[in-house]
C-alpha cells in the first residue's frame, strides 16, 4: 500500500506530491492515517526560506500541526499517555517532536531539546519511514512522542491545531505564571493569540487586551474573551502604550505575550510591561533577525523575558481537556477558517501567505 507526501525541496518552489510504501510500525511505534494537517505560521516561514535550520539540500516533508487516527499499532503499544487503551481506528493527537533524552536541555527537564526535529526536518523524504511530517496521507509516530486519544464529540477541525497552537499557548502562559487579576496583552490574534486569550481568561486574568492589524481577527478575539482589542494600524505605538497605561492605573501590563513573529514587536512589548512584569516570546522562530530591543528598560524595570518553544508532555492532554470542557463557551471551530484538499497544497500555501486566514487546513483522502 502506498501513500502520498508533499515534498518541500526549497524556498518558493512548489511542493511535489510523491508516493511511498506505507511502512509497518516498530514495536513501540504507531503508523497514523492523517485526517487534517494545518498550515502554521512556522510552516509559512519554512516555505518562504526562513525558520529553524535544517539540511537545505534535503527534500523534506514539512508540516507539524495535525490530527489523525491509528492505522497500525506497534505490538507493544497498548495505551495513550493517560492510560487509555488504544486501538486501530482511534483518533489521536500527538506531539510532533521527539526529545533526544541525552542533551543538556533534556537532562535539565526542558523541552528545548536541540535535536527534537531530527526525525522530521533533519531527514529526507527518501529515507525510511518516509512519512515524517504532517503533509502526507500517513505519519510515522515514534516512541517518545506524547500520544492522546481524542475525546468523543470533538471534530477534526477543532482538534487539528491542538498539538501546536493550543498546547504551545497553554504551556507559555503556565511558564510565565498567570495570576488572578493579571492584565495580559496579546500581540497577534492568529491561532496562538486567540487560544492564549481564552486560556488567560480561564486562568484568572482580570483583563486581556489584544493587538492585531486585521479587524476580522480582532472581532474573533472578542469572541474568545478579549476585554479590549486594538488595531495597530489605527494609532501610534505611543498611543497603544497610553491605552495599556490607562487600563492599568498607569502601571503597565503584568504579562505580554508575543505571537507576531516580527522582531519589532518585542521592542514595543517591553515598553507595555509594568515594572517586574513578565514577557514571553513564541512567534519569533527565525534566528539572526536584528532587533533594537532596549535592554535598559528591561533591567531597570526588573522584567522577565522568556522564550518558549514546544512544550512538556502534560500540556497536550490538558489542552484537549480544555477543548472538551469549554467548547460551548469559545468558538474553537472558527480557528480553522479555510480548508483545501491535500492535492491543492500549493494553492493553500499561496492563500495562507496572504495572511488573511486564521488557520488554513488540508483534508486528506
Amino acid at each position: 500500500m502506498n501513500g502520498r507526501v508533499a515534498v518541500f525541496a526549497g524556498a518558493g518552489k512548489p511542493m511535489e506530491l510523491r508516493e511511498y510504501p506505507v511502512p509497518d510500525p516498530g514495536a513501540d511505534d504507531i503508523v497514523v492515517r492523517v485526517r487534517r494537517a494545518n498550515i502554521c505560521g512556522s510552516d509559512l516561514h519554512i516555505w518562504q526560506g526562513h525558520g529553524p535550520p535544517f539540511p537545505r539540500h534535503v527534500a523534506v516533508v514539512s508540516g507539524h500541526e495535525m490530527v489523525g487516527e491509528v492505522f497500525r499499532l506497534g505490538r507493544d503499544v497498548k495505551h495513550d499517555c493517560q492510560g487509555e487503551p488504544l486501538h486501530e481506528g482511534d483518533r489521536i493527537a500527538y506531539a510532533y517532536f521527539v526529545p533526544c533524552g541525552a542533551c543538556g536541555a533534556c537532562l535539565d527537564g526542558s523541552p528545548a531539546c536541540p535535536n527534537r526535529y531530527r526525525h522530521w526536518l533533519g531527514a529526507g523524504a527518501e529515507t525510511l519511514p518516509h512519512f515524517r511530517g504532517a503533509y502526507g496521507d500517513f505519519y510515522y509516530l515514534r516512541k517518545g512522542q506524547t500520544v492522546c486519544r481524542v475525546p468523543d464529540g470533538l471534530s477534526d477541525d477543532v482538534v487539528s491545531p491542538v498539538n501546536c497552537a493550543l498546547a504551545e499557548a497553554l504551556y507559555g502562559l503556565d511558564r510565565v505564571g498567570v495570576r488572578l487579576g493579571d492584565t495580559v496583552v496579546i500581540q497577534g490574534a492568529g491561532g496562538l493569540g486567540l487560544y492564549a486569550t481564552a486560556l488567560a481568561k480561564d486562568m484568572g486574568a482580570g483583563q486581556v487586551i489584544v493587538f492585531d492589524r486585521l479587524s476580522t481577527r480582532l472581532e474573533l478575539a472578542r469572541a474568545f474573551g478579549a476585554d479590549l482589542t486594538v488595531n495597530v494600524d489605527e494609532g501610534s505605538e505611543a498611543e497603544r502604550r497610553g491605552i495599556v497605561r490607562d487600563r492599568t492605573r498607569g502601571q503597565g501590563a503584568d504579562i505580554v505575550a508575543e505571537f507576531v513573529g516580527a522582531p519589532h514587536a518585542v521592542e514595543e512589548g517591553v515598553k507595555l510591561l509594568r515594572p517586574g512584569g513578565r514577557y514571553f516570546w513564541v512567534g519569533n522562530i527565525t534566528p539572526d533577525l536584528p532587533s533594537a530591543l532596549d535592554p535598559g528598560t528591561v533591567v531597570r524595570g526588573g522584567q522577565t523575558i522568556r522564550g518558549v518553544i514546544v512544550y512538556e508532555p502534560w500540556a497536550l492532554p490538558r489542552a484537549l481537556d480544555f477543548l472538551r470542557r469549554r467548547r460551548g463557551v469559545y468558538p474553537f471551530e472558527r480557528i480553522v477558517s479555510h480548508t483545501y484538499p491535500f492535492d491543492r497544497i500549493n494553492d493553500a500555501f499561496g492563500f495562507a501567505s496572504e495572511r488573511r486566514a486564521i488557520r488554513v487546513s488540508l483534508t486528506m483522502g
